[in-house]
């Protein structure tokens, strides 16, 4: 009896080292240095500070009124309309290296940016006709005129814009696909839809930037720790919540409220510690480097797309040839007759939310950097996706979602081609009720017998 009592009471042991040491790295971001994360993201209104980009735009000596006027920068973004005196004004929330951009479709018919008016240590960035990157000197602000004149406006073609997009899109689609794989072998074995996923994809941004940012540990170092306290806190999830409800006999639906709940309460508990404030992890926002042709990728772009590949292959051996992937897939196919042929499907479910976890504090570090920037709420911002992606590929299925998120990532990316920024997530939602009208079970999904 003692023997059997020490041995129910080890996993209590290390489910309280684990949970302390997750807790511990919250407690850690919270102590980080003020530097180590930025100031609060300004309102869509302006909100005014003590930093900002003013001038004036004119042709031929009268003001240009009703030209949209951007700037970008270390995670933030806002614009604004000259007036009719042709004055513009942009509040920064601190000093930093930004992009100025002059929408040019507000210009006036045959009206472009002149090169040879522009402010003395202003220049065009290299491939535009309208940015300009732009710092503050000793003041807080920092004012210059804009100049145009008659030309012919130089625009990317349509195929370039398309190859563009295509390459982002397969960026984005595989970063989807560490998040999302995560998500479909957890419905694979236990049926359950996890919306609590989108925070352990912000939980891996976050403890990048805890030791990138703030422990200033380098990258190649900070990826696979982060990795490995995601795989914690993903063991410490189920031995202290989903193991004891299944055990419970829960059933799924409850278990998806339960889900959703976990989500609330560790979203807004990043928000207690962290504010919302953005930050950008190390190298994020570094410029683009012609490959060939049209294609110009950054070198994060590149390390991102790189290492996302070489994990989904690592993931795809371990499902295919060893011995719990296997498992991990009959339980999948038939968790009842899996567990009649010996498999411990309680320690297979273990080693799935280890590893979808770590795959989801990956994904999390690459959406940081695909975003930019890092904020208590960005792994929310994908679940809808995640979802679509997992669906559209095919429930429980890891080759499924990894299909299903290319295609989701290349239709997010490709249709801002067509429609506004803000609508592209729409797009690939509506592609995937489509083809959920053509084929229900999704792509490499079975046909399920009802009645």
């Amino acid at each position: 009896m003692g023997a059997t009592t020490l041995t129910a009471r080890r996993p209590q042991r290390w489910l309280l080292v684990v949970l302390g040491a997750v807790f511990a790295a919250l407690l850690l971001v919270f102590q980080l240095p003020q530097g180590a994360w930025a100031d609060e993201d300004a309102p869509p209104e302006q909100e005014v500070t003590d930093f900002y980009f003013g001038g004036l735009v004119e042709n031929e000596g009268q003001p240009v009124p009703g030209v949209t006027m951007t700037i970008e920068g270390g995670g933030f973004d806002a614009e604004t309309v000259t007036d009719a005196e042709g004055r513009w004004r942009l509040y920064v929330p601190e000093k930093d290296d930004y992009v100025l951009t002059i929408d040019e479709d507000t210009l006036p018919e045959g009206v472009i940016v002149d090169p040879a008016q522009l402010p003395e240590g202003i220049a065009l960035k290299q491939g535009t006709s309208g940015s300009f990157d732009v710092a503050f000197g000793l003041t807080g602000s920092k004012i210059f005129n804009l100049f145009l004149g008659e030309g012919e406006r130089v625009t990317t073609s349509f195929v370039d814009q398309f190859v563009e997009r295509i390459f982002n899109g397969l960026n984005f689609g595989l970063l989807l696909a560490l998040a999302a794989i995560g998500v479909s072998l957890i419905f694979g074995t236990t049926g359950l839809t996890n919306f609590a996923h989108a925070e352990l994809v912000t939980f891996g941004a976050i403890v990048a930037v805890a030791l990138g940012v703030g422990f200033q540990i380098p990258m190649w170092l900070t990826i696979p720790i982060t990795v490995l306290v995601g795989g914690l806190f993903g063991l410490a999830l189920d031995a202290g919540l989903w193991k004891p409800l299944r055990k419970k006999g829960i059933g799924l639906v409850p278990l998806m409220i339960v889900s959703i709940g976990l989500s609330l309460a560790v979203r807004y508990t990043y928000q207690f510690f962290l504010g919302g404030s953005t930050s950008q992890l190390p190298g994020a926002g570094s410029s683009k480097i012609q490959i060939i042709g049209p294609i110009s990728l950054s070198p994060v772009a590149m390390m991102s797309m790189g290492l996302s590949i070489v994990v989904l292959i690592a993931v795809a051996f371990w499902l295919l040839k060893t011995r719990v992937g296997k498992a991990t897939r009959a339980i999948s196919d038939n968790p009842g007759l899996a567990a009649a042929s010996g498999i411990n499907v309680d320690r297979v479910i273990r080693i799935v939310w280890i590893l979808a976890a770590a795959l989801a504090s990956l994904g999390g570090i690459l959406w940081g950097y695909f975003r930019p920037g890092v904020r208590w709420d960005m792994g929310v911002h994908i679940l809808l996706l995640i979802f679509a992606a997992v669906t559209l590929g095919g429930l429980g299925t890891a080759f499924g979602a990894l299909i299903g998120s290319i295609i989701v990532g290349l239709l997010v990316e490709v249709s801002t081609l067509w429609l506004p920024s803000d609508l592209k997530y729409v797009g690939a939602l509506v592609v995937l009720i489509l083809i959920l009208l053509v084929r229900p079970q999704g792509i490499l999904g079975r046909k399920e017998r009802l009645g």
